[in-house]
């Protein structure tokens, strides 16, 4: 029988089980069990929700991998257009990106290796602190000591503003959610928890309410009030994108998850009343390819004055990233590229937003739809933390980088084996490869404004 088991439990090597069963056309699969986790036995009532554990761990995998095209896609555009006259649809494939580098898709080959950067290291981070732990939610103490172990203490350590003002206070012996804290972290609305905290949406599949209390603390490490509603927003999306009906368009699936996520922003706050004016802008567009007037209106509404309560203060503003985040995401209509084209071109923060619904439509898509999107290349499937974070270990020592995607959708999937079974209440069906996962009445509630 094939053995494996997560690198960092070596020692458990003889305990871990692979079950070798038939999946039709795919033949037998190994299934992963945990070996520091207690399975409970196989009891899935008839009314809950049945998930793909195989297909799912192939949607982590477009996760990462469509993150990543995004990420590094928007950051030829980071900070290059904060005013107008801003970048429009005729400048793509030009080289008006930063140092005249040349505005289209990143892609990384097979035998080249996708690099770490602020908007995947972070989540790439917090799964290692519920992997180390066995935990389904992270203490205070835990991310401190995460971030502390895997963040270098002085430049160059890829944190800006919020989250660097974060680190020196743990350094400082403080935790969160006092390092979002206005009185201790002004910055707390700049460079939000957007960027760091999507990953637990997909860690509690279609329970929203698990997934905010996961996401809870990691989200009040670096954000507060608004910025915090924001992240919330983008951490429902990714929960529920595994319930969304796959009948309807992929334009009708992104619309239903904003509209879901849209009930968390309180009413009175600025993210609820930028959503509705965006929003409002996409339906009364008769053009929906006519996103830049809808970009440059809110430029104009939030630029040099102070309107629905929010104050614009930097190009990389919790306020900004969302504006720009919902532009791309109603304009693009759940195509990948049309959708990582406009975040790229909008302006301000641009890799912040593109970096999120790459991720969100990789997931959607999995690792074959978003491979089947660049036919033209073979894609790297391997990733380098070590360009911007310490203290991991070398998953691929044969191989480029020092992990690869397969292997950190493996680690997501335990995790997820976790969540089920301790805060769901579920069960995971090995006969099956299925997680078995009560569902919830409960409604998503608005925040407290």
């Amino acid at each position: 029988m094939f053995i494996v088991v997560r690198s960092r439990k070596v020692l458990f090597a003889s305990m871990a089980v692979f079950l070798l069963v038939g999946h039709g056309k795919a033949g037998a699969q190994e299934l992963l069990k945990d070996p520091e986790l207690e399975y409970p036995e196989v009891a899935c009532q008839q009314e809950d929700w049945k998930l793909s554990r195989e297909e799912y761990q192939r949607k982590l995998q477009g996760f990462w991998l469509g993150e990543c095209i995004a990420n590094w896609t928007g950051l030829r555009t980071e900070g290059v257009r904060k005013t107008s006259p801003f970048l429009t649809d005729e400048h793509w494939g030009t080289h008006k990106g930063r140092k005249q580098q040349k505005i289209e898709f990143v892609l990384m080959k097979e035998g080249e290796v996708w690099g770490a950067d602020d908007d995947t290291d972070i989540e790439y981070i917090y799964q290692s602190i519920l992997d180390k732990n066995n935990v389904s939610i992270a203490t205070a103490e835990q991310i401190r000591e995460g971030w502390l172990t895997h963040i270098k203490t002085e430049e160059q350590n890829y944190l800006w503003v919020s989250n660097e003002k974060a680190l020196h206070l743990m350094m400082e012996g403080m935790l969160p959610p006092q390092t979002s804290e206005p009185e201790s972290n002004p910055l707390y609305d700049q460079i939000d928890a957007q960027l760091t905290t999507e990953i637990f949406g997909l860690f509690a599949p279609g329970r929203p309410d698990i997934a905010l209390k996961m996401a809870h603390l990691p989200i009040r490490t670096t954000a507060y009030r608004d910025a915090e509603w924001i992240s919330e927003f983008y951490v429902l999306m990714h929960s529920l994108a595994s319930q969304v009906d796959p009948q309807l368009s992929q334009k009708d699936q992104v619309l239903w998850l904003a509209d879901q996520a849209r009930k968390r922003l309180p009413n009175q706050s600025y993210p609820a009343k930028m959503y509705d004016f965006i929003k409002r802008e996409y339906d009364q567009n008769p053009d929906k390819n006519n996103w830049e007037e809808t970009r440059d209106r809110l430029h104009r509404r939030h630029t040099g004055i102070t309107t629905d309560g929010y104050n614009y203060r930097s190009w990389f503003d919790a306020g900004i990233n969302f504006g720009a985040s919902l532009i791309s995401l109603f304009y693009g209509e759940g195509d990948f590229k049309r959708t990582i084209q406009i975040g790229t071109l909008c302006g301000w923060d641009s890799d912040n937003p593109t970096a999120t619904w790459g991720g969100l439509l990789g997931f959607m898509l999995g690792r074959d739809g978003v491979e089947a999107t660049f036919p033209e290349v073979k894609l790297s499937g391997k990733y380098q933390i070590s360009r911007t974070r310490i203290n991991f270990p070398d998953r691929t020592p044969d191989q480029l980088g020092d992990d690869s995607f397969e292997q950190m959708a493996d680690r997501g999937i335990l995790i997820i084996d976790r969540v089920v079974i301790e805060e769901m209440g579920g069960t995971v069906d090995f006969e099956t490869n299925e997680w078995c996962i009560p569902k919830s009445s409960q409604a998503i509630p608005p925040a407290n404004y």
